[in-house]
């Protein structure tokens, strides 16, 4: 009986390999590239020991570690270990989220689209769709793991050893093959993709909080979290392989729950009931804002809350910066202080940037949705009625600028909240204020860009994703790796002045939001003009 729920396992397997002949490996290559890439710029960064020791101390403050992880070969900081050490945690938090998203696609959201109906309708077993998704992306994991594994040692760097390299490609496996039988068990508990991804998303932000709480004040914490364990195998440095071991464990009894769940529910349902709605709906529920609002309520509270934890998280270990500063001499030389600033005034300018871009995901998912309703042909029902193209696209717009904000707001209210409780001499909340909101501008040119490219083709909205990593990447790595200035200028984040240390430069903030406004109407009009897909 079980032989028969797994038939045409292999067929399906061959079949989502031939959906995602492209998506996949742009996921293998980006990754890829971007970790080759970085390798590289650490191999040569720094002239001798020296420099490398002064940035390890750096990196030895709270603030860092909450950020990348507790620190492993700070003593001997050569490139191997600062490698481990400033990517690691980071690339594993990409492959997570390229494993939730790319399990969602397979199963709830074909399940959604009636495509899963479509499939056992034929001579298909009943659990053969949700064991072709796991082994697809379990290989897709191990192939990013050889691929990096390998790809790190052929670069020739004398820290980088074969185990270690492997062990790296390892690590970021493991997490995404953690994450792929965590997001297929929530495939069975919620009844939507929108609560799939929404579950694994708070799933992967508390293993990073706890991750992050336990670093900085207790060892035992951080080995609750899956990316604890991760940043356990301490690779360059000891290089263990148990934690590996012990995470595809995990991942192994995960896999067979959601196997069971899957065998016994009703395709469409979800073990979280759905609850009812009311007999008649309100007139705000009526309009298209209300709607946008209701189907996305709850990915709405979700995120506000973990913006808030990541801010008070951060803010918790700046009663530590100062102390640390002051009593580091190497540290004194490296960041001299500025007048009228503190060097933990000074050290915030890095935090803002973070949490802005942090704070810019959930407005550009908010805005995207829209996309996803297109797909299904529910735009069609709205748009029959008396609702404009233009009223349909701007409740989006509007929900995700004012939305965008609250998080944002969160953010910084939860930042200082924690800050307030634990510094000597705290900093304002004016000053929180003023040193986040100035990235406003720049949240809105990527909603722009979200709004030009949903209207102009919807295909093209994974643009804004691109652009959005990019600019994590040239302005997070960018100091470290000195990269060239013009890089950073491609980002809308990077021409945000660093307040408060630099004076708020009104033209420039001017002209990025006229471009964002440039962007919209572009969307716009292209909305209003194109077909839309049923």
């Amino acid at each position: 009986m079980w032989k028969q729920r797994f038939s045409n396992t292999g067929s399906l397997i061959f079949f989502i390999f031939k959906r995602d002949k492209i998506r996949i490996p742009i996921w293998l290559v980006s990754i890829t590239l971007v970790t080759i890439l970085t390798a590289t710029s650490f191999s040569g960064l720094y002239a001798n020991d020296q420099e490398r020791q002064a940035i390890a101390e750096t990196m030895k403050n709270p603030a860092m570690t909450a950020m990348v992880g507790k620190g492993y070969g700070l003593e001997n900081y050569t490139e191997g270990p600062m490698m481990a050490h400033q990517m690691l945690l980071f690339t594993a938090i990409v492959v997570a989220i390229m494993s939730i998203l790319l399990v969602t696609r397979h199963t709830r959201n074909d399940e959604e689209e009636g495509r899963v109906e479509l499939i056992r309708s034929l001579p298909v077993g009943r659990l053969a769709n949700v064991t072709a998704t796991i082994i697809v992306l379990v290989c897709t994991n191990l192939l990013l793991a050889l691929i990096i594994g390998f790809s790190l040692f052929s670069l020739g760097i004398e820290s980088m050893s074969l185990n270690g390299s492997l062990l790296y490609g390892g690590a970021l496996g493991a997490t995404g093959i953690l994450f792929t039988v965590i997001t297929v068990l929530f495939a069975q508990l919620s009844a939507n993709s929108r609560g799939t991804i929404g579950l694994s998303f708070t799933v992967l932000g508390v293993a990073y909080l706890i991750r992050a709480i336990g670093d900085v004040s207790n060892e035992a914490l951080s080995w609750t979290s899956p990316l604890g364990w991760i940043l356990g195998t301490e690779v360059y440095v000891n290089d263990y392989w148990w934690p590996i071991l012990l995470t595809l464990g995990v991942a192994a009894l995960i896999a067979l729950v959601a196997l069971s769940l899957h065998a016994i529910r009703d395709l469409g349902s979800g073990f979280i009931a759905t609850k009812p709605g009311k007999i008649h709906a309100s007139a705000f529920l009526k309009s298209p804002f209300g709607l946008a609002f209701r189907l996305q309520r709850t990915g709405i509270i979700s995120w506000a809350i973990g913006m808030f934890i990541l801010g008070a998280s951060y803010g918790s270990v700046l009663g530590d910066l100062e102390s640390f500063f002051s009593s580091n001499e190497m540290m004194a030389e490296m960041l001299p202080p500025v007048e009228g600033f503190t060097l933990t005034e000074q050290f915030m300018t890095m935090l803002m940037a973070i949490i802005s871009m942090l704070c810019t995901i959930p407005p550009i998912m908010f805005l995207l949705k829209l996309k996803g309703e297109e797909k299904r042909g529910l735009t069609e029902h709205i748009l029959a009625r008396a609702v404009s193209r233009s009223r349909l696209l701007g409740s989006y717009l509007t929900l995700s600028l004012v939305f965008g904000l609250v998080m944002l707001l969160l953010a910084i209210l939860g930042l200082w909240v924690a800050a307030d409780s634990v510094m000597d001499d705290p900093i304002s909340l004016q000053s929180f204020l003023k040193a986040g909101l100035v990235y406003l501008p720049a949240l809105w040119i990527m909603t722009g860009i979200g709004v030009a490219t949903l209207g102009l083709k919807s295909k093209m909205t994974g643009l804004t994703w691109i652009i959005l990593g990019y600019s994590f990447f040239v302005v997070y790595l960018g100091g470290m790796l000195k990269l060239p200035e013009w890089m950073a200028n491609l980002s809308p984040y990077g021409h945000i002045p660093q307040i408060p240390v630099e004076e708020i430069n009104y033209l420039t903030l001017s002209i990025l939001t006229l471009i964002a406004i440039v962007l919209t109407l572009v969307g716009f009009v292209g909305f209003r003009n194109r077909d839309i897909a049923g």
